[in-house]
């Protein structure tokens, strides 16, 4: 019998790649394609969701081809995608209504001040667990159908749909204008402000408020579910598993019980605590989230901490200042010193996220003086991905009553033995990386092979998991809580920057 693969699809927000993985949950091959960024104004950011499309139909093929495999070997297929970002399209063509309004837009700033200044603001987040930001879903839905002539009206009858990009390309894949499946997951859909995190299901006391037609929603489904049967590009495979990319990291660093927890960092960090089967409602600035659903056992709950710039402060000191060439030499650049020297960098280039959400607050740099050396402001750069993740740390702590005893790592950061180091010190917990780097790729395939059998239960997949490397805290509890100190005073001096100007919007 032929040896049989599962496959995981992680539409990120500057590439989509196919992956083909074991059932050891080995990276067998993996194919990848960037595709465009558009910026037609400032603070609007798309994508063309076409293009993502027609990247799938190339790259998932070439995936299987590197594989030495035919459709026939791959059990299921789980996708994994960039959350929030809203795609509207039609029905009978399948052709999007414009461009994708992607999560880092901001052109909704002004439509979410108005309808936080409106009666039934303040139920927004008892029911969905959000708060009520321009970073989620729903805002861009309504300002899509309030600027696009004659939308509103096509949508309340049922011929425009909408769909985070799981959506989209599982409707695709299975048929698209020829009996496509039009479904979200449960992950997909807590990010909207749109679904009762309670009942999981569209509520209408939300839609009313958003001003969002029910008919143009997708049917909610758990996170691991036989969604249908691709009849594009892997055709008569099972489209298996979806959930949100960070989502799917938790899930792919096997964090099944309560209390563990996981931060990715890349462009920024996304820290998740598995809260179990109860949501816990935040009182310290965190996100209140679905973790997963499997099949029809409970949905498992989160809060997650979004921290905006994390390995974006990197690039920035290297394009930006120009201190460095490349990423890696930020390590090489910041052990030439001790410590910060006394300074401190806040990242708040477009506000801080959790658990300040102030998005007036701009960054600083702080405690200069003519000894800070480029190592100093180095080292800083670190530190603030450091102490921006104990800030989400201590908040989740606060709202879960549970007290963080390890925290699991992936994404491109972790490369930086220094700042993982970092992070161990100023967490006083250790800091874990495991073997399997592409936890969002394999958290997909995961889950779409436990839908179908491939794999019998989570404590298989915990098997599956290894740690590559440990980092211990090292730090004097003084030194630690008198940088602690440091840090929250810089934070004060980041915010309060951006002021309205009388007469402007």
């Amino acid at each position: 019998m032929a040896t049989r693969y599962v496959m995981s699809i992680d539409q990120g927000t500057t590439s989509t790649r196919c992956i083909v993985f074991d059932q050891r949950g080995h990276l067998v091959s993996v194919t990848q394609r960037e595709h465009r960024q558009h910026f037609p104004r400032p603070g609007w950011v798309e994508h063309d969701a076409v293009e993502i499309w027609r990247n799938l139909e190339r790259i998932g093929p070439e995936a299987l081809a590197r594989a030495g495999i035919g459709p026939g070997q791959v059990v299921a297929v789980g996708i994994a995608n960039q959350r929030e970002t809203t795609v509207l399209w039609d029905r009978r063509t399948g052709v999007p209504v414009g461009r994708a309004v992607v999560w880092q837009d901001t052109r909704t700033d002004a439509l979410v001040e108005e309808l936080s200044r409106r009666p039934g603001a303040e139920a927004v987040p008892e029911r969905c667990g959000l708060p009520l930001a321009a970073y989620f879903s729903a805002p861009r839905i309504r300002w899509l159908l309030d600027h696009t002539p004659g939308l509103r009206e096509r949508a309340e009858s049922g011929e425009v749909l909408f769909g985070t990009m799981e959506s989209w390309l599982i409707w695709n894949l299975t048929g698209g204008p020829d009996g496509g499946v039009h479904v979200t997951d449960v992950t997909n859909a807590s990010r909207t402000l749109l679904m009762d995190l309670t009942t999981l299901d569209w509520d209408d006391g939300l839609l009313a408020f958003f001003g969002v037609p029910r008919r143009m929603l997708p049917r909610i489904r758990p996170s691991t579910e036989t969604y249908g049967t691709a009849r594009r590009v892997f055709p008569g495979v099972r489209i298996a598993a979806a959930l949100g990319d960070q989502q799917a990291a938790l899930f792919g660093q096997t964090c099944f019980a309560s209390g563990e927890a996981k931060c990715t960092y890349g462009t920024g960090g996304f820290l998740l605590l598995n809260t179990g089967t109860t949501p816990v409602r935040s009182a310290h600035g965190l996100l209140t989230t679905v973790g997963y659903q499997v099949g029809r056992e409970p949905a498992v709950y989160a809060l997650e901490g979004p921290i905006a710039v994390t390995g974006a402060l990197v690039q920035w000191f290297r394009d930006g200042l120009g201190l460095i060439s490349s990423a890696p030499e930020i390590e090489t650049l910041a052990r030439t010193v001790q410590d910060n020297g006394g300074c401190y960098i806040v990242p708040a280039f477009a506000g801080l996220f959790a658990p300040h959400w102030r998005s007036e607050a701009r960054g600083v740099i702080v405690g200069l003086t003519s000894y800070v050396t480029k190592g100093h402001l180095a080292r800083a750069v670190l530190e603030a991905t450091a102490w921006q993740t104990r800030e989400v740390v201590d908040a989740m702590n606060a709202d879960s009553g549970l007290a963080l005893r390890t925290l699991k790592v992936d994404g491109g950061m972790t490369a930086d033995n220094l700042l993982m180091q970092i992070v161990a010190n100023v967490l006083d917990v250790p800091v874990v990386r495991p073997m399997a780097v592409e936890t969002v790729s394999l958290g997909a395939a995961y889950a779409a092979g436990l839908a179908v059998g491939y794999w019998a239960d989570l404590e298989g997949l915990r098997r599956n998991w290894h740690r590559a490397a440990q980092w211990s805290p090292h730090m004097d509890p003084r030194l630690r809580t008198a940088e602690h100190d440091n840090w929250r005073r810089a934070v004060e001096r980041a915010l309060g920057w951006v002021r309205p100007v009388p007469g402007h919007r």
